[in-house]
Parts: C-alpha cells; structure tokens; sequence
C-alpha cells in the first residue's frame, strides 16, 4: 500500500479498439466512429448558451432545405455524361488494374531424395512417425532405399500416421517419376496403377495368410497338422494391425488417386472370385467400403455380382456354413446394392442360368415387406421396384435364351391340321351340337368351309361318316346365322352357302378328281336334302354364265357335267328333273341312259329280293356275304341313279312289305329277317345309310321277334358314326325307348336292348323319368337273373354233366342243361366261371370222344349254343368271367390244346362271338396278345417250337375274327346272318377304348417277323396278318384318329432296352407302312415324297413317321456299326430339310419333328441348320429395294425359328448340342460381314429412307434379326473359336455402332436400342478369357468412346447406360468436372479445350511456415497486406490469378464476440473470408425488443435467440440491449407476426421499420436435406390442427453443413422456418 501511495495511478487515456481500424492510410483523421474526449472541445466550453439551450452544433450542410439534385440533374442532362462516367470508371478500373503488383513465379520444390546409412534413415523415418516433429522439417529431402511391399512394412513398423505416411509415399512416388515428367509419352497415372499393384499384392499377400486345411486324400494314411495364423493370438493381434494399417493407407490412396481406381477395384473383383471361404468375410468388408466405384460401370459390376453369386452358392453347400452366417449376408447386402444401382449387371444369360434362383430368393428375403428393416412404406416400394426391376431383367435374359417364344398365329395349313384333328374325332359318342368347327371369325370362315368339304370326300381321310358330318356341321352353322341374323336383322346366311358350296365346285381340284365323284355326289345330295344346296340355282348359274361343256352331245366336257350326272335329288320335282334333263341331255331327248340304267336295277333287285315282289326267298344257304356283288348295275351307276331307285321306289315298297307282314310263324320272321339284311347290307354298300336308318326304325317299330331285334340292334351298333354324324341319336333313342315299352308291356325284357338305349343315350337324349325307368328295368332283370336273398350254393369243380353234353343228340339238351346249372348255382359268384372251365376241359376231349371233323363241328356248336344260354342267365353276360379265365388259370389250359382241340375251340369261340355272348376284344386281351408277346420274346428255337401249335391257333382265330368275311364254310360264321353279327362285334376292336391295345400290338408282329427262333411258317403268318389288317378300312379310320397313341406304341419297342437294336429299323419301316396308304416304306430321307404328304390330310401322320425315324437314327448314331450310314443319311435329310423348308407352315412342321430328339441328331440339325442360314446370309441383296434388304430376314427367320425348337428342349438340360467348328466359323466370319454391312447402311441412311414397316429403316430390321442370330448362337459351346476370338473386338465396336445409331435423332428405336444393347452384354460377357494370361482385364473389348461426344438429344436412360459400358471408373473428386479453359481474345467467351488431368504424384502438399502479419507502421493500417507467395505444387498461372487490390478483412480477435464481428464489417468494406451461410447468419440474426415482437414471435425465434446468447456469452446480452435491429434483417429468418391468429402473408407491412429486406442470390447453396414431408401414416396430433403448412422458409446454407447438423438441436438454423397461423 505505501507504493501505490507514492505513485498516483496513471492517467487515463483513451485509446480505440485493436480492431477497429484508421480512417485513412497517410491523414491524420483519427479512426471511424471513435471521438476519445480531447482538451478544449466544444463540450467543455461553458458558454451561456450552452449551458441554457445545450450543446447544439450547427449543421455542415442544411439537410432540410438542400438537395443535390439540381447539380446531379444538370450534369446528367449533358449529353456525354454517361460516357464519361463510364470512361472515368474504366480508368479507375485500369489504374488500379495496373497498380497491382504480378504473381510471383513459383517456388515449389519436390523434396530430393538422399541416401542415408541405416542408423540415419531409421531415425529419419522415427521422426516421421513422431507427429512433435513438423513435416516442413521433414520435407528437405527423403531418404532413399526401401520399396514396394518393404517400404509399406517400414511405415507400419514404425506406426508412422496415415497422413503423414501418405505425404511421405506422395514424395518418393514423385521421385520416381521425376525422369519420365519431359517425355511425350509420360502419364501422370501411369504410376497410379503401379503402385496400385504394389499396394494389391500386399493385400493379396496378406490375405494368402489366411488359408484353409487341405482336404484328406482317400487311401493316403498321412497324419496332417493345420495351424492358421489367426489362431494364434499374437500372429492374430499382428496381422490383424498390419491389415488394418494397409487398410488406412489404402483408403486414403483410393481417395486421392494415388492408387489407379480401376485397377484396383478390377483386383477386387478377381479376389472375390478367387478366395476361400476364410479370406471371403475380408473381402466382403473391403468390397462393401469401394463398392460404390465399382457401381459406375457395368464390366466391374457385372463380375462382381456373379463372384458374390458364386461365392453365397458355395457357403450354402460348405459344412461350416453356421459360421458363415454374417458373411452370407454382407454378401446379400452387396448384391442388393448392385441389383438397385446397376441392374443391367444381371442381364447375363449364363449368370441368369447359373444363380436365378438364389438371386430372386435374396432379393424378395431382403426386401420381405413382412419384416421390414425401415419404415413399412420404404420397404414396400423398394420391393415393388426390385419386382419390376427383376422381371424386366427375367424378360431380357429370356428373350436371349429363346425361352418362352411367342406362339406364331396359326397359318392355314396349322389350321387345318387341328380343324383335321378335330374332325378325325368324331365318333358314334360325340354329340354334334358341342363340335366347335366354326368359329365367329369371317377371316377363317372361307379356309374352314374348304377344309371340311375337302375332308369330307378327299380318299386320304377315311369313314364313311364323313359327308354326312360335314353336312351336319354347316346345317348347325346354317341355324344359328339363321337365328342371330333375326336377332340382328341382317342377311341369311343361305345366299352366302350357296355361293361357297358352287366356287367349290367349280375351282376345287379334289370335287375334279374322277375318283372322288362318288363322295362328292354323296355330300351334295346331303346337302340338297338339307336345303343347303339348292340343285335349281346351281343349273340356272351354270346356264346364266353360259357354261360350254354340259351337254353329253358336246366334245369338250365341262366339270360340272359329271356334277350334274351325279348329284342325286331326293325330292322328285317334275320341273327340276325336266330343266336337269334338258341341259344334260338335250331338248329333243325322249329316253334318256338313265332310265335304261333303272331299269337294270329294278331287275338284279328283284331277283335279289323275290320275296318282296311276291316270290319266294332266296335259300339262306345260296347267300354269301357278298351277294352284293350281283348288283353289278346299281354299285357302277351314278349316285343320281342310286338314289332314284333305292330311295324313291325301293324303300317305300321295303317298308310296305316289312308292315304287312304278320309274325305269327318262325317262317315269317325268318324271312323278314332275311329281307332286312340283304336290304341293309346293300344300303350299306351304296352308301344308302338314309335309307338304312328309315328302314331301320320302321321294323324297329314293328317287331317282335327277338332275332330280328338283335338284327336291328347290330345294324345301329355297326354304323353308330353314321347315325352320330347325322345327328340322329336323339331319333334312335327315341325309337329304342319306344320299342322297349313296347316290350315291356307285353311283359318281355331284352337285356341287349336295354344295354344298348343305355349306350345311345349317353345321359344326353332321354328324360329323367324314362332313364331311370330303363336302368330299373335293367336293375331288376340283374336281381332276377342273380338273386341276393338265398344262401349261395358251392359249385365243385368238376361238372361232368357238361362233358355229356357231348354226346346228348337232343336239340334242346344245350338249353335244359344251362337252365339247371342255374337254377341249382345261380346265387354262387363263381358258378359262371367254373362252368366254362369244365367247358374247356371237355372241349379237349372231344377230338378223342368224336373221332370225325363233322361231329366234332356239331359237338361244338352244341357247346356254344350251350354257353350262349349260360350267358343270358347271367345278369352282365359270359364275357367278363371268361377274360377273368383266360388272363388266369385259363393261360395253361389253352396252350395244352392240341390241334384238333383248337379247331373245335375256334368255332365255340367264333359262334360265341357271333351270338354276342363274347366279345372279340375279350378274345383279344385274353388270348391272342399275350400269346403274341409270349412268342416275339421267344429265346431260343425250344421254346418257339413249343409254341408253334398255340401260336398257329391264335393267328388263325384272329383271322377269322378281324379279316376273313366269307360265310358257309367249314368255320362260323354259317351265313349271311352270323356274317353281319360278327362284322359287328369286330368293329369294337377299331373303336376306343380297344384300338389302343390294337395298335399297342401292332408293332408285336414286326418282332415276331424278325424271330428267327420262331418258324418260318410262323413267321411269314405274322406279316401276313400285318399286311392283311392294313387293307381294313375302319383300321385306317381308327390309326387316323388317335396318332398318338400310334406313335406311343411304337416309341415303347423303341425305347425299351430288352428290344435288339437290329430291329428298330424293321419298326420304322413298318410304321411308314401303317401309315401309308398305298403301303409305301420310302426312306425317310426323300424330301420329295415327304413333301408329297404335306397336305393337311397327311401331315400329323407324317410327322409321326418321321419323327419315329429321328429316333432310330439317334440309336443308330449310338452304335459303331451303323454310325457312318445312319449319320450319311441323316445329313442329307437335314440338309434336304432346311433347304426346301420355305413356308412358316413347313418349318413350324419340321421342327415339331424335331422335337425331343437326342443331342446328336439335335447336333446335325444345327449344323445344317446354321450352314443354310451362312447360305441366306451370302446371298447377295439389293440395296436399292427395301424388300431386298430384308429379304435374308425372312428366309432365315423361319431357319432361327426352327432351330430355336430343335434347341428348346435343351435349354433345362445344358450343355447344348455342339456344332461343327468349319460351320461355326464359316457362319460366324459371315455374320460379321453382314453386321458391317447394315451398319454401313444405316450409317448413310437419311430421314427419307425410314420407309420400311411402320416407318422403320429396313436395315434396322436387318440389325435385330442379326443380333437375334448372334444371341442364340452364343449360347452354344465352342462358339469362341480361334477365328472368332480374332473378331470379337471387331464385332463388339459394330454393336456400339449400332446402339448409338438407334440411339439419337429420327432413329430412335425403343426396340432396336435395348435388344442391340443386351446382345452387346451378351457378347462382352460370353468372350473367354484367356487361360494364359497373368493378368485378366475386365474391361476388354468394352467400348471406348467419349461421353461428352454423345448427342445432346439421346434419351437420359440410354445415356446413362452407355456410360456403364465406357471402361473407367468414376474420376477423381479433385479434377472432377474441371478442366483448362482460355479466354477468346476476339469474343472474350471461354473456351474450354481440355479435362484436367489428375496428378496425384504431383500434387503433394504445402509445408512452409506461414508467420503473422509483417506490416510497417500501425498495426491497426487500414493497408495492411500480406506478400502473395506461389510456393504450393499447384501454381496460380493455373487458376489465372491476379491481385484485385481488394482489401481481405482479418479475422478478428474477438471473433466469439457478435456485437464486434458486426462492427468490423460495419465500419470498413473489403473482402472476407466467411462463407456463404456464416455471413447470412451474421447478417439477419439480430436482437429485438420486447415491443418489436411482442407476444407474437414464433417459438423457433426464441429458441434461435436463446442459442445465440449461449454462444455469443454475455456480449450478446450487451448487444441486446444496446443496439437496435439491424435494417439488413432477412425475409428468411426475420419474419415476425402479431401472433397465431394472425392471418397476415410473408409480406411485412411497409411502415415496418424491418421491411428493408435482405435478400439472398441465386449463388447461395438451398439445404433442402432438412425439408421433411410428413407420411401418410403420422399422426396429426404432431402439430396444431390450424397449422397451415403453406408458408415454409428456407435456410440457405452449404450443404455439407446441413448434413452434418442434421439431427442436432442445437443449430436450428438448418431447420426449415414455418410460420403458423
């Protein structure tokens, strides 16, 4: 204290603040807003009136009264006044322009390097690692010595930072490449990539660490020791820091450039690709860290996503797979990423074959709306666009893979096949109101009109019920016209039949063929009957038109003569016949040839039919099954003819005398019966089957005799698809039912008639009522036949009353002895099936009880007779129980018999066939197919001789049964009645279901032929029989019916391994001979008979030959004997095919041949399919027609096309056929010239040219068809030859060609653009990679191109991905989107010449010291400056620097302090160094009063006034109340209201002292990150109902800063500014 008195404190002076500055440089004028008090100041001068009135200075200028614009106006009234202003700033401008001192030249120097001795370069690197030691200190000069992989263990040991480390590898890498910077050649990234490989093969050697045990080798007892080195803790903790730390180094190597990118993410990919199982979880987490450069270009990714694709396979099939959890699904992660950002990457078809399923199943697992990761609505629109996005890439690799191709619209001869086919089904139980024929379409309606009256008549269809389905089909067409053309009002439809009916007539070559009249004939009289035809307008037109030729008197005939000769007319109308005569026959003509020709007739039908006429009938004995044959006149006479006389006089006088008959005596019903079958059976020869059924139904109404009723019945079951066709089942239904009330009032049940109304009717015609009554009726007659109520007696075993049958001469002992067996056995179930058991058992002992052949044919007659009246005592007949025998114990018993015996089994077996107590296809499947089989599998000759006696037997009763007609010989059938019941229960056999065992047969007799232990004789009576069956007629109705089973039955002998291969060529000869119909067995290599069943009516069962002969020649090919000969024929068949294949019809035929075929026979198919299609592709074109150009496109895309099915079955069972190398390169070299070829056209194409289809240039047809080509045959193996690897690079830069020139412009092509592109994929993708090669690279044969050449008006999408396929990654952020540019010294525009290029090893960074100000003077100079230096590695001639002379403001001491900050930019001008949005902040953050805002201040804006005092500290509290509102408030963070109801806009008022508005500019950065728009799902509660969302402020800012600040509370200057309501 006694110091501080003897010194009194200083003065006090006052001094300004150290930050405000002088207010100018070299004047004494004291410091801006600073007045220090000073002596003698006016405040101090105490005058009266300043101590009365107070200190009042007077005014400088009187602001009130004075105004300068008088001066300003009259200066600028003068005319130069603008000038000379502009001239005096353009000289202020210059001068200080020029007063500006230069750039200094540069001073930046590389560091050197040096050598030092170890301890010196140990203690160097030491001080590197030591962050204390400056790198400025540091970076005179670097050691010398280590490299490569020693260098980086060097920075490791000595855990050096990563920056200064990287400093340090910046350095000598520029060292290195110090010598090469002058040579033109030099690449400042050229070091890039080799340090990209050190920096990779470090890895890499790192990761070889990291192996797995070796798998034990079976056989091999060696003891093996595994010991990795992450097992090992400290070999773990090591490696694992020396990972981590060349993991540092990288990311910033990657980040900077100073590892070439694109090398190393290529290693990247190879390593995911090559690793095991343990070095894959390091790959996965580095790949995850650089995947997003990988991302940019589809080679890296594409790769990439098959190695991850590969690699989740094989953790899926590895035993330690629970371990590998983690791993599996960072691998997810990553494909997922790539399939998002890249999903052109999966259009790849070999990767779509090879992961399709594991791709779909991680994608639809990561994207399970079910278990969202985010948010519900996230999840479900990234599922829906990975949907979308994967069905496009499933469409895309499909197409490339020619799966699921388009069916191509049926052309007519694919039409008329399936119209052909659903005509051949037609049967006796098809309904034909449900046959759909005719479709609605008027197009198809004239082709469907011809085919079915071609199929109707034509001799290559077989059935006599053809003509009479067609008729049927077009009078139900013919009803529902009539019936909507009422509806509708529009025209009948009879005007256009007939019109159809007479072109056919007149054009057709099938109505003109001579052989053909009879069925033409036959259609059109059923047409005139139906109203149809109409036979008057046909002879009116004929005469109108002047038709020459129709006269039998003129030389030339007409067509139409024959027509009119033959067309029978069933109505006889006196002028028609007279008109009809007149012009065949002239107007003078009195007796004409036909009434001759009747005469005739009505003479061999009276002597055919005596009894009719009043005479006596013909003895039954005298008549043969062909007796017809006596009626020479009525089978040749015209149809004409016929129908005159069998239906206009023979018919009424038939049915006269079939009513007037009275059966009283057997007599008469015997000679009824007679009557009614010659009548029928001749009928059935002309073809009379109108007349048959009319005759028919009249004595079925009138009969009573069950013989006759069995007659009618046959005769309705023989030709049940006649009546079917003539859609009168509902008739004959009717009819049956009629008779069977009839019947059955009288007390008689038949049970065959029963049975047969159940099978006519069909559940269709009948009432409910009647068909439940006639199954009642046929229910009781079973329970009566077979009551259920008594106590079932056993049968023995041994029947001997049936073998004393044998010798009982009474008529009727066969009838008494089946009634006793009955009625002593009929409620045993197997009474049936031992009575014929014994039967069998006496037959054998016949030919030893009756030694000569007549008794023994009595004897057998008698037993048939007998067990026909078993089988009527039996509720459901003899048949079952005796096919129940025979595939039984019945086996043994038949193949004892003897010769004799057999005989005599034969004729039982044949009369019981005839009486209809068994069934022919019961003998069938029973006895004669399984002796067949039994004697094709003979062994050896023993066992063919044992079966020689059984065998003979067989073959002869199926003759009887199927081929032989005759009747009175020594066998059964005994007449002309037994004939026609057999006839009938033979055609079961050609019906479904039985055909099937038939033709399943069929092929059994080929294999007895080529027995060779069989016997001769048998073996010749096995192509007897084949040839023999070939000639019936329903046999070739039933083949044409049901091909396939025909196909299916000899497919199985084919296939099947205990079949010789030595007969399968016997097989195939045999099925071209069932399927002939001349017989003929052609080789199946003659394209011109094959071409000769083309038609329609040959074509499915060409096809089945044809195809049955692919398969033989696929055995063939299999076995070294017939290989050369069976691959001889089959080129020449191949080459045969595709070079007369011309027609979509015929290749679509072709390749359904060649269907399912084996790979060699697949193989040459191809190869002569691929030679013909380099054939199209050579033949030279005319560029001057469009349909020149293209026309190679048509021809050879019915070859792709057929090639394509050959292929198809294929595509799930790869590889695919291979093709021969000559033809691959052969085709290829020509699908490359063809390429240039269109390229060039398009290339010179105008706008004038796109006159091809739908406005397309027809060379852009040309291009698809071509990469359609190219796709589907790079999916075969071996494409890659040696000559097409040499043109690969060319191939790939035509299909760049192509895609840019259906890119851009007029050309656009939304179909030609993506199909050019994937075949581009396909190509890049499919080309091998060479095994020799050390290196691989990804990124060959990509294309190469700059993307700133692309035209401007190319779609975004296709721009985006060209710029996949362009083989570099993305650049690095430092020259990103930077490049040199100069000034135009004539314009003053920039030009911009070239992309900078980066310079990593360059570009290293600056470590001078920078010292403080050095300023003369006042610290405080208003010019203080700093001296400019250019010593960065980066020069600022680069950037076209120059001093602007403008003052930078320096950051202020007190910089934390608000109320400063805005002083020192208040009271100076000048530059700052603030950004953008700290100087918004600065500017429009102000504090206001209480009565500035009131209450009505938003919340926001206290919580942002509050935040600014916590970091302002209390200067800002002394800011707030002492200084007023800044004027330069802003509109974005400013706004004020009178308070929440306040309904004012943004607008402030304009008496506001606030509304002198800051506004900011353009340049300024939005942050829109921060820009939440609520969900859907939110609540409402969040916000105040009457908050109105409208007015919604903005911060600008930077957005990194937004990023970063995003959730955090404290800095709500991000946030966007809403003002409620």
């Amino acid at each position: 204290m006694a110091k501080s008195d003897k010194e009194p404190p200083p003065i006090y002076e006052s001094h300004p603040p150290d930050w405000l500055p002088r207010a100018h440089v070299s004047a004494d004028t004291g410091y801006l807003g600073f007045y220090p008090p000073r002596i003698k100041q006016d405040e101090d001068i105490l005058t009266e009136t300043n101590v009365k009135n107070g200190l009042v200075l007077p005014l400088a200028v009187p602001a009130e009264t004075y105004s300068a614009q008088d001066n300003v106006k009259s200066r600028l009234m003068h005319e130069n006044a603008l000038q000379e202003l502009e001239e005096l700033m353009d000289q202020i401008f210059t001068r200080r322009s020029d007063s500006a001192p230069p750039i200094p030249a540069s001073t930046f120097r590389m560091p050197s390097r040096v050598t030092l001795n170890d301890v010196k370069r140990l203690a160097w690197f030491a001080d590197l690692a030591n962050p204390d030691v400056p790198l400025a200190k540091l970076g005179k000069n670097v050691p010398h010595g280590a490299k490569g992989h020693d260098l980086l263990d060097l920075l490791h040991t000595h855990s050096v930072a990563i920056p200064r480390a990287v400093w340090f590898l910046r350095v000598f890498g520029s060292n290195e490449t110090a010598g090469l910077r002058n040579k033109p050649s030099y690449i400042p990234t050229q070091y890039s990539v080799d340090w990209a490989n050190v920096v990779t093969g470090y890895l890499k050697k790192q990761l070889a660490d990291i192996a797995l045990p070796s798998q034990p080798r079976p056989g091999l007892n060696i003891k093996q020791s595994f010991r990795g080195i992450l097992t090992d803790p400290d070999s773990r903790e090591r490696w694992i820091s020396r990972f981590t730390y060349s993991l540092s180094l990288l990311r910033a190597f990657y980040s900077e450039g100073l590892v070439d990118n694109r090398t190393f993410l290529s290693w990247l990919v190879q390593q995911m690709a090559t690793c095991n199982l343990a070095q894959l979880g390091f790959v996965a987490r580095l790949a995850d860290e650089y995947l997003d450069g990988m991302l940019t270009n589809r080679a890296l990714t594409h790769f990439f996503a098959d190695a991850c694709l590969a690699k989740v396979s094989e953790i899926r099939i590895t035993s330690a797979k629970e371990y590998l959890s983690d791993v599996e699904t960072a691998l997810k992660n990553l494909i997922c990423r790539m399939f998002l950002a890249l999903p052109d990457a999966f259009v790849s078809p070999r990767t779509w074959l090879s992961h399709r399923t594991i791709l779909e199943e991680i994608l639809f697992d990561s994207f399970d709306s079910s278990t969202p990761v985010g948010s519900l609505q996230t999840t479900r629109a990234l599922r829906q666009v990975v949907e979308e996005q994967l069905c496009d890439i499933q469409r895309r690799n499909e197409a490339m893979l020619f799966q699921h191709l388009p069916s191509r619209v049926l052309g007519s001869l694919s039409s008329s096949l399936s119209d052909i086919r659903l005509l051949n089904s037609i049967s006796g139980k098809t309904d034909m109101t449900t046959v759909a024929f005719f479709d609605d379409s008027p197009e198809s309606f004239s082709r469907k009109f011809d085919t079915l009256l071609t199929w109707s008549v034509t001799p290559l269809q077989y059935g006599d019920h053809r003509p009479y389905a067609a008729a049927t089909l077009l009078r139900l067409w013919r009803d529902k016209m009539e019936e909507r053309a009422v509806r509708r009002d529009a025209p009948f439809p009879d005007e256009a039949i007939q019109d159809h009916l007479f072109d056919w007539l007149d054009t057709s070559e099938v109505a003109a063929d001579p052989g053909n009249i009879l069925s033409v004939s036959l259609l059109f009289g059923k047409l005139v009957k139906s109203g149809l035809f109409s036979y008057l307008e046909y002879v009116q037109r004929l005469i109108a038109r002047g038709e020459a030729g129709l006269s039998i008197n003129e030389e030339n005939p007409s067509r139409h003569r024959v027509f009119l000769r033959w067309i029978p007319l069933h109505s006889s109308h006196s002028s028609l016949i007279n008109q009809r005569k007149v012009v065949l026959y002239g107007v003078r003509a009195r007796e004409i040839p036909e009434d001759l020709s009747e005469r005739e007739i009505r003479r061999e039908l009276r002597a055919l039919l005596p009894e009719v006429f009043g005479g006596d009938p013909l003895p039954v004995e005298t008549l043969t099954t062909t007796f017809w044959e006596s009626c020479t006149n009525l089978l040749s006479a015209p149809r004409f003819e016929q129908v005159n006389v069998i239906k206009q006089w023979l018919s009424p006088i038939l049915r006269k005398n079939m009513m007037s008959q009275e059966p009283d005596s057997h007599e008469v019903n015997n000679r009824v019966l007679q009557t009614y079958t010659l009548s029928t059976v001749l009928f059935a020869r002309t073809k009379s089957y109108g007349c048959m059924l009319d005759l028919t139904l009249s004595t079925l109404e009138h009969t009573s005799s069950n013989e006759l009723l069995v007659a009618i019945i046959q005769t309705l079951r023989q030709h049940v698809e006649v009546w079917a066709s003539m859609d009168a089942m509902n008739t004959i239904a009717t009819a049956l039912f009629a008779t069977h009330q009839a019947w059955r009032s009288r007390g008689l049940h038949n049970r065959a008639l029963m049975a047969f109304l159940i099978e006519v009717d069909n559940g269709r015609y009948l009432g409910t009522t009647e068909r439940e009554q006639v199954l009642n009726d046929l229910s009781a007659y079973t329970h009566a036949l077979y009551p259920m109520t008594q106590r079932a007696e056993a049968v023995p075993q041994v029947l001997p009353e049936i073998l004393l049958l044998a010798t009982d001469p009474n008529p009727e002992a066969p009838s008494i002895l089946a009634n006793n067996l009955w009625y002593k056995y009929m409620t045993a179930p197997d009474w049936a099936w031992k009575v014929w058991d014994n039967t069998v058992a006496s037959l054998r002992q016949i030919p030893v009880m009756i030694p000569d052949a007549d008794g023994r044919r009595s004897c057998a007659l008698r037993y048939a007779a007998f067990l026909s009246h078993i089988d009527q005592h039996l509720p459901h007949g003899f048949d079952d129980h005796i096919l129940q025998w025979l595939v039984g114990a019945g086996k043994n018993e038949m193949a004892a018999l003897n010769d004799d015996a057999w005989d005599v089994a034969t004729m039982v077996l044949l009369e019981l066939c005839i009486r209809g107590a068994l069934t022919v296809t019961t003998i069938l499947e029973g006895l004669v197919y399984p002796v067949w089989n039994l004697a094709a599998n003979a062994t050896s000759q023993e066992q063919g001789l044992s079966v020689q006696v059984l065998l003979a037997s067989v073959n002869n009763l199926f003759r009887h049964l199927l081929l032989k007609d005759e009747c009175g010989t020594r066998m059964p059938p005994m007449n002309i009645f037994d004939a026609q019941g057999l006839q009938t229960r033979r055609r079961d056999v050609f019906r479904e279901p039985h055909f099937a065992s038939l033709i399943g047969n069929y092929p059994i007799l080929v294999l007895m032929e080529y027995n060779k232990n069989l016997p001769e004789n048998l073996r010749h009576g096995a192509t007897f029989l084949r040839q023999e069956i070939h000639r019936v007629h329903v046999f070739h109705q039933g083949v044409y019916r049901d091909l396939d089973t025909v196909r299916l039955a000899f497919e199985r002998l084919l296939e099947s391994p205990s079949v010789s291969e030595d007969l399968h060529d016997p097989l195939v000869k045999a099925l071209r001979h069932l399927l002939s119909d001349s017989g003929d067995t052609s080789d199946a290599t003659d394209w011109q008979a094959m071409s000769t069943l083309l038609s329609p009516w040959n074509l499915a069962a060409t096809a089945v030959g044809i195809r049955l002969s692919l398969k033989h020649f696929s055995e063939s090919l299999s076995r070294d004997a017939t290989r050369a000969s069976a691959s001889a024929t089959l080129d020449k068949l191949t080459v045969l095919v595709f070079r007369n294949c011309k027609t979509p019809e015929e290749a679509d035929f072709v390749a359904e041949m060649a269907t399912n075929v084996c790979k060699p026979v697949a193989s040459k198919f191809l190869n002569a399919g691929f030679r013909r299609m380099t054939e199209i592709l050579n033949e030279p074109v005319d560029q001057n027609r469009p349909e020149g150009i293209t026309s190679y496109v048509r021809n050879g895309g019915e070859v792709l096309r057929l090639l394509a099915r050959v292929v198809k079955p294929f595509r799930q069972d790869l590889p695919l056929p291979e093709l021969d190398a000559a033809i691959q390169d052969e085709f290829f070299s020509t699908l490359c010239t063809k390429f240039v070829q269109v390229t060039d056209m398009l290339a010179a194409a105008t706008d004038d040219d796109a006159h091809g289809v739908d406005g397309v240039n027809p060379a852009s047809h040309s291009a698809i068809f071509l990469a359609r080509l190219l796709q589907f045959y790079l999916g075969f193996p071996g494409v890659w030859t040696t000559q097409s690897k040499a043109k690969c690079e060319q191939l790939c830069a035509i299909l760049t060609q192509l895609i840019l020139l259906h890119g851009v412009g007029s050309a656009i092509d939304q179909l030609a653009f993506p199909l050019l592109l994937d075949t581009l994929y396909y190509v890049l993708d499919e080309n091998p990679i060479d095994p020799k090669a050390t290196t691989i690279d990804l990124f060959r044969n990509y294309p190469e191109f700059n993307l700133a050449d692309l035209p401007r008006d190319m779609p975004q999408q296709y721009r985006v991905q060209l710029r996949s396929l362009l083989p570099y990654v993305s650049p690095n952020l430092a020259v990103s989107d930077l490049a040199y540019a100069s000034r135009d010294p004539a314009s003053g525009s920039l030009v911009v010449s070239m992309p900078v290029q980066n310079r990593p090893w360059e570009w290293t960074e600056y470590l001078g010291e920078y010292s403080p100000q050095d300023v003369k003077g006042d610290e405080r100079a208003a010019d203080e400056r700093v001296a400019l230096k250019n010593a960065a590695s980066l020069p600022l001639e680069l950037f076209a620097t120059h001093l602007s002379g403008e003052h930078i403001v320096p950051v202020s001491t007190h910089a934390d302090d608000p109320m400063v900050q805005y002083s020192v930019h208040t009271f100076q001008d000048g530059l700052n160094l603030d950004t953008v949005f700290a100087r918004d902040w600065r500017e429009t953050r102000i504090a206001l009063d209480e009565g500035d805002g009131g209450q009505g201040r938003h919340r926001g804006e206290h919580e942002d006034e509050a935040q600014a005092a916590a970091m302002a500290g209390p200067s800002a509290e002394r800011r707030s109340s002492s200084r007023k509102g800044s004027p330069a408030l802003s509109v974005r963070t400013g706004m004020q209201h009178s308070g929440p109801s306040s309904a004012s806009s943004l607008r402030p008022s304009p008496a506001h002292k606030l509304s002198r508005l800051s506004m900011s500019t353009a340049s300024e950065v939005i942050d829109v990150d921060n820009l939440r728009t609520p969900l859907a799902g939110e609540q409402a509660g969040k916000r105040k109902a009457e908050v109105i969302d409208d007015d919604v402020e903005i911060v600008e800012g930077p957005l990194a800063a937004s990023r970063t600040t995003k959730k955090s509370k404290a800095k709500t200057s991000t946030k966007p500014r809403t003002k409620k309501r």
